[in-house]
């Protein structure tokens, strides 16, 4: 009679403790520290946004501002491939708030070095455009397409011989620059 006048623990009232435990070590973790700087360094801390990743985008984009840029990496989560997949869709970036302020130098002052990436060479000068980089000044001017390749040299595309695939990659190259910048007059001329 003496054991069963004695309580013993069942497994309901184990999971309730650990998850009253859980919840309490949650709330103390996610307590501030400071609550007067609290409202201060949240506002700060969420409009904080990478530099160097806003001048990857900006290096891509320069037709784009850098407090649009700034603030869609601000929504994705500082991820440049999102926003440079955006802007590649044809989507075009969302205009920030205007509560939206992030510190950010202007494009005339001395941005955070990128690198090579960025169009920057050893030397430190830097390429004005793909066209003037790869040398396509003379062929800029040309209005619809460049000579459709016939069916003998479609299929012998992916030559054997590394010189001729090299070749074939540099043309590739060239006419998709070319026909980027066509379609950018064109979007320019028809706004």
């Amino acid at each position: 009679m003496a054991e069963s006048s004695l309580s013993s623990i069942n497994i309901p009232q184990i999971l309730a403790v650990a998850l009253v435990g859980f919840f309490a070590i949650r709330w103390f973790m996610s307590k501030p520290s400071a609550p007067g700087n609290n409202a201060s360094s949240s506002s700060r801390r969420g409009q904080q946004v990478d530099l160097t990743k806003v001048e990857q985008v900006a290096a891509m984009f320069p037709q784009l501002d850098r407090r649009t840029i700034a603030w869609d990496l601000h929504r994705n989560g500082q991820s440049v491939g999102a926003t440079t997949e955006r802007v590649l869709s044809g989507q075009g970036l969302d205009n920030p708030p205007p509560s939206y302020q992030p510190h950010l130098p202007s494009p005339n002052q001395q941005a955070p070095a990128v690198g090579v990436s960025a169009g920057t060479r050893k030397d430190g000068t830097r390429n004005e455009d793909l066209i003037t980089r790869y040398g396509l000044q003379g062929r800029v001017g040309g209005k619809g397409k460049e000579a459709e390749l016939s069916e003998e040299q479609k299929r012998s595309a992916w030559s054997s011989d590394k010189a001729a695939r090299a070749e074939g990659l540099k043309k590739r190259r060239d006419e998709m620059i070319l026909q980027a910048r066509r379609r950018m007059e064109a979007k320019e001329s028809g706004a």
